[in-house]
């Protein structure tokens, strides 16, 4: 016969979030069960060995955008989390043998631009001063639960009427705002700066996982959205988790067991019960049941109710709505092991120096939109935007002692290749371009290699579960965030499934390891099982 369990909440999906959630929750006295379906914790927030003595944060390579609430709440550093601040931020290269090293400091920063363009050098101050300025209006709401937009409750009423008198109270800069959450990024960065080495240096946190390219409209959001981070220091600076992303994801399992939370792996979730319109618990693969108050799926809302729950439990207009749910990627991943660090032409030497831990292979904002004129298509970008990080650069707890682990995030790699063609067959051939981009900066670099990894579209959804290869479990566009994430009808965490919850990146504030929308759901979920006890 098969196990029957109890629970007040069943987290489905041990990522960053669920892991959150479940933090949270156990915190507050309830009994919590996390179920993962793969064997190691942290979703894209992992760090795995693919060759002995190298260990790769295989998906996210960065942290920054962890709020310091959720840390401090959490008491992560206890548990064992420590970041190594990446100063300068990057190094960008330029193919005529150039250099540009970005400071976090601004000052700092411009210095090195005048070298490239004495006006730019001014504007890259005014810019940092704007970015920043704007990221002050958004950043408290990324822990805020955001109104239905039916207001179905008083909840949702004072949610709306408290976001009435912070927007009024900053309505001097909503223009600016409002302009960002359309601008292109090109566009956004053409009020600054007018050398197109600059703006090419700057423009990528504004594509980074996105399904569109400088020149789209919106994009610029998605720069902001980067830029919301204090967890590395402030400015949004980012920053290399010691043990890498997995270290992050393995500090917040602890805390939420050491709140009580139980916390299973290789426990693959195969239905989410529901009868009498109401979440009743879970059946997993191996047949075991959990019956629970509430029901959390940290997973992305398509797998939960196309896979988990069944369209036949949702209203129709709503299953709609998530059909047309976008959840395009254009992104994919080359992890490297490497003999010896890379060795620029722009800033010659393989002893580690501030061009290391991070470069940025994108030239200027034509060589962008032509890469992502590729995607559009259907085709891998014949010459890609590349994020390299070498976080053994700072960690050597990562690679054998002498040897470097070096991880590049690839623009673009569209999920849906042109007819004829599969990701099976294209991964090498991909693999071998994204090679070719780094040695045409560093021609050393073929020849260091010792083991070669290619995560594709296909592999991020495969084994990851980001449907469409979508590394934010969906697009981040204007009509896809904060009270339309990831449709209106869902948009504080709830469903129409009564104790039903949704807690992932395809919820409000979105995606990269933010750990907000956990925290966020947890809230919600606290509220109702006191309302329901009561």
């Amino acid at each position: 016969m098969p196990l029957v369990r109890r629970a007040d909440v069943v987290v489905v999906g041990g990522g960053h979030n669920g892991l959150v959630c479940a933090a949270y929750l156990a915190k507050a006295g309830k009994s919590v069960v996390v179920l993962e379906r793969r064997g190691v914790l942290g979703g894209a927030a992992v760090t795995e060995e693919p060759w002995p003595g190298f260990k790769v944060s295989t998906l996210s390579y960065v942290v920054s955008l962890m709020p310091q609430r959720i840390i401090d709440d959490l008491q992560l550093r206890r548990h064992g989390f420590e970041v190594y601040p990446i100063d300068p931020g990057y190094f960008s290269p330029f193919p005529d043998g150039r250099g540009l090293l970005v400071w976090e400091d601004p000052e700092k920063a411009a210095k090195e631009i005048a070298k490239l363009n004495e006006r730019d050098a001014e504007g890259y101050l005014r810019y940092e001063h704007d970015l920043e300025e704007l990221a002050s209006i958004v950043r408290p709401l990324l822990l805020r639960v955001p109104p239905s937009l039916e207001l179905g409750s008083w909840a949702d009423v004072r949610e709306a009427i408290g976001l009435g008198r912070y927007f009024f109270r900053r309505r001097r800069d909503l223009a600016k705002l409002a302009d960002l959450m359309t601008l292109s990024v090109a566009d956004f960065l053409d009020q600054y700066f007018v050398d197109e080495a600059v703006k090419g240096a700057l423009s990528p946190g504004g594509v980074i996982g996105a399904w569109g390219g400088p020149m789209t409209p919106g994009s610029a959001y998605v720069l902001l959205h980067h830029r919301m981070g204090d967890a590395a220091g402030p400015h949004g600076a980012w920053a290399f988790v010691r043990g890498g992303m997995g270290a992050l994801s393995n500090a917040i399992a602890e805390a939420a067991s050491a709140a009580g939370a139980e916390i299973r792996t290789d426990a693959p979730v195969k239905r989410i019960a529901v009868t009498g319109e109401r979440a009743r618990g879970v059946e997993l693969e191996d047949g075991t049941t959990i019956a629970a108050r509430a029901v959390v799926s940290a997973a992305h809302p398509q797998l939960t109710f196309f896979d988990l729950v069944g369209t036949e439990h949702l209203p129709s207009e709503i299953a709609q709505d998530l059909e047309r749910y976008r959840t395009r990627g254009a992104s994919a991943k080359v992890n490297l092991a490497l003999s010896e660090l890379p060795d620029f032409t722009a800033m010659p030497g393989s002893e580690l120096g501030p061009q290391h831990p991070e470069f940025i292979i994108c030239p200027s904002i034509p060589y962008l939109e032509r890469a992502w004129d590729d995607a559009k298509y259907g085709r891998w970008s014949a010459e890609p935007m590349l994020d390299c990080v070498i976080p053994s650069t700072k960690d050597p707890t990562l690679a054998p002692e002498g040897k470097h682990v070096l991880t590049a995030f690839v623009q673009y790699a569209p999920y849906l290749l042109e007819e004829g063609k599969t990701w099976d067959d294209e991964a090498d051939a991909f693999g071998d371009r994204v090679v070719e981009t780094i040695a045409a900066y560093a021609p050393n670099v073929p020849e260091a290699i010792l083991h070669r990894q290619v995560i594709t579209p296909l592999d991020l959804e495969r084994e990851y579960g980001l449907v469409g290869g979508n590394i934010f479990h969906g697009e981040m566009s204007l009509d896809q965030l904060f009270s339309l994430r990831p449709t209106p009808m869902m948009a504080r965490h709830r469903t129409p499934i009564r104790g039903l919850y949704l807690a992932g990146s395809g919820t409000h504030p979105g995606g990269g390891v933010m750990g907000a929308p956990g925290f966020n759901a947890a809230r919600v979920i606290r509220r109702d099982l006191r309302l329901r006890r009561g």
